[in-house]
């Protein structure tokens, strides 16, 4: 199978707040992102919750999780692209992770710029507008559930559907 390793490649997620336009670059990312395009191809991220809502400190919607806990995935993982030190400044897309070479099919949402450690891939940027949907889904909060002080948005973000953008 040929993966492409040059180029970006654009994205719409559609969910029910609205859409988020994501622009992948593979020249950074090449592996996330063909496995991003080939999780999409099978429809992996259809009607699946934003599960996680960091309001404090950072400021991450994370999504990609088919369970909706924190805990599910593709069930594969895959080696970080990390290539140095990394801002996480707002409009930034990272994957999730569990530790170093963990990257499955979690992904966070920066909607307003994150001091975080260089750990997590950075694969795709969203625009101006995507990143006010995602602020207006955090601008309700979220409900505390998880131990870390994190939750649920309290306004929830449901993915519908992502497909490639013409």
């Amino acid at each position: 199978n040929d993966v492409r390793t040059t180029g970006e490649v654009a994205y719409t997620i559609t969910t029910n707040q609205g859409p988020i336009t994501m622009t992948l670059n593979r020249d950074a990312a090449p592996c996330t992102v063909h496995s991003f395009e080939a999780l999409v191809k099978q429809d992996f991220f259809d009607n699946t919750q934003c599960h996680r809502l960091v309001d404090s400190g950072i400021f991450v919607l994370q999504c990609g999780d088919p369970t909706g806990t924190g805990r599910g995935g593709p069930g594969y993982r895959f080696a970080d692209e990390l290539g140095g030190t990394h801002n996480y400044p707002g409009g930034t897309v990272a994957m999730a992770n569990s530790g170093p070479d963990t990257n499955g099919s979690q992904f966070f949402l920066v909607y307003d710029g994150s001091e975080l450690p260089p750990n997590y891939t950075v694969f795709a940027t969203m625009d101006e507008e995507s990143r006010g949907v995602v602020a207006r889904i955090a601008a309700e909060g979220q409900d505390g559930s998880n131990p870390d002080g994190t939750g649920k948005p309290n306004n929830e973000a449901r993915i519908i559907d992502v497909t490639l953008k013409p």
